[in-house]
């Protein structure tokens, strides 16, 4: 994107689910069929969003009021009722996001200069050749010649520059805060709080007839799992460090981001697309995590440096190819390769670490991290309901649906132990995952039943078993 956002889907159905995407004739379909939300089985104890009326968000508790807020509901009361009252934690009204590139007075001034870079390697590169074209056989014999006899110097020179590229990098590598991976930091993350705010004017400049107010349902639940994610890891310097900014937009997307400056993001299509406050919680600890670890300034670095490097090759792409047709495409095939062989895959390392960070941020937060998985299976499942093809991860900015559930569930068990070292409650009920497989056993069964010829009957003396109330 690459602003760290969750995918950008449409979700403008009357009748609200657990899928994250699909449009309204999708959902109506699917629901017309007689298939329920893959996760309303009412003996969870988990409310879900399994009806909408009026489009206003109300948030309950089963739990005493003495507990933490564990599901989400929607419904047409369109208020918080006195129970919510444990999510209350002093926070700042307004909560900023943060796509994951920025860039602020330095990194800006990179940005602009960079074509200007690119056409002066070209221009290197192409009067080279025409030099090279221009000389008389004589000359280009003795030119071969001298390079010949001083190939060791020359040679010496070339890993001279390179040493220097090897010493720059090591230089410049610093500890990522949480997890301790070593990357490389051209830019200061002051730069990009700077150009954050930049960007945060934009967006708000965009968005500015469709913020939700501060007395909205949405917005408030918003706030809270937010000031609660924070309030739980305040004792990380990152998260602290930050003053949090909540902005919730009126738009149907399933998208949310977090700006290096704190700045928060969230589309009220996210909301109707989380199956409940966990999910919810999970998502926005994943996009913080993404802010609290300067992914940002990160990946701007890392463009930066690989742009430098790249110069050097396009001005020996124009230098050599015959002609100019022959360089730009030597120079698309550059560019190509350095993105799938460095940028998309380092991308979805940072969203591979935000998931883990994310994970433990919510864990502290006592949210039942075990959902979390079961998001991306439902975002699998609602892509192959619908049709879509199915992108190779290569391809992707972001690891597949299927990956990113099967890396969470390795870091679960970890997780639920980090939850119960910090003295949170038992988590009551079965687990998320598992009804998510029953009833995606039952909806196969229900499919192929559907499939049967009218004219077959089933063996009564076999009962089809229901999985909604195992």
């Amino acid at each position: 994107i690459n602003k760290f956002r969750c995918q950008r889907l449409d979700l403008n159905g009357n009748t609200r689910n657990c899928f994250l995407t699909g449009n309204p004739d999708s959902q109506r379909n699917f629901i017309g069929k007689g298939l329920r939300c893959l996760l309303n089985v009412p003996s969870t104890g988990v409310y879900r969003n399994a009806h909408h009326s009026s489009g206003r968000f109300c948030f309950q508790s089963s739990q005493p009021p003495g507990e933490k807020i564990t599901s989400l509901q929607i419904s047409s009361l369109g208020q918080l009722p006195h129970h919510f009252s444990p999510w209350n934690f002093p926070i700042t009204r307004s909560l900023r996001t943060s796509p994951s590139f920025q860039a602020a007075p330095v990194p800006l001034f990179w940005i602009i200069v960079k074509p200007a870079q690119k056409l002066l390697a070209i221009i290197l590169g192409r009067s080279i050749r025409n030099w090279w074209k221009a000389l008389p056989p004589n000359k280009r014999e003795l030119f071969k010649e001298s390079a010949r006899k001083n190939k060791w110097k020359i040679l010496l020179g070339v890993s001279s520059l390179g040493v220097v590229f090897i010493m720059f990098y090591f230089t410049h590598l610093e500890e990522t805060p949480i997890t301790g991976r070593a990357r490389l930091l051209v830019f200061g993350k002051e730069h990009f709080r700077e150009l954050s705010q930049m960007e945060y004017e934009m967006w708000m400049e965009e968005f500015k007839n469709q913020m939700l107010p501060e007395t909205d349902a949405r917005y408030q639940v918003v706030e809270r799992v937010v000031g609660h994610l924070s309030e739980s890891n305040k004792d990380i310097p990152e998260v602290s460090a930050l003053k949090w900014v909540i902005h919730v937009v009126d738009e149907p997307d399933v998208n949310a981001f977090v700006l290096p400056n704190g700045q928060v993001f969230v589309f009220t299509g996210l909301l109707e697309a989380v199956s409940d406050i966990h999910q919810l919680s999970f998502i926005l600890g994943h996009e913080i995590a993404h802010a609290a670890l300067e992914h940002a300034a990160e990946k701007a670095s890392l463009v930066h440096f690989l742009d430098f490097l790249s110069l050097i090759f396009l001005t020996m792409i124009w230098a050599i190819c015959p002609r100019d047709s022959l360089a730009v495409v030597g120079q698309w095939i550059q560019s190509k390769l350095k993105e799938f062989m460095f940028d998309r895959p380092y991308s979805r390392t940072l969203e591979a670490e935000a998931d883990k960070v994310g994970l433990q941020f919510a864990a502290k937060a006592c949210v039942d991290v075990r959902a979390s998985s079961v998001f991306w299976q439902q975002m699998e499942l609602a892509e192959t309901i619908q049709g879509q093809p199915k992108i190779p991860e290569w391809l992707s900015t972001h690891p597949s649906h299927e990956n990113r559930a099967e890396h969470l569930d390795r870091l679960i068990p970890q997780a639920l132990k980090l939850r119960e070292s910090c003295n949170c409650p038992s988590l009551s009920g079965p687990d998320p995952r598992l009804i998510f497989r029953l009833n995606m056993r039952h909806l196969l069964e229900s499919s192929k039943d559907r499939e049967t010829p009218n004219s077959t009957k089933q063996d009564p003396s076999k009962p089809k078993p229901d999985f909604a109330h195992t």
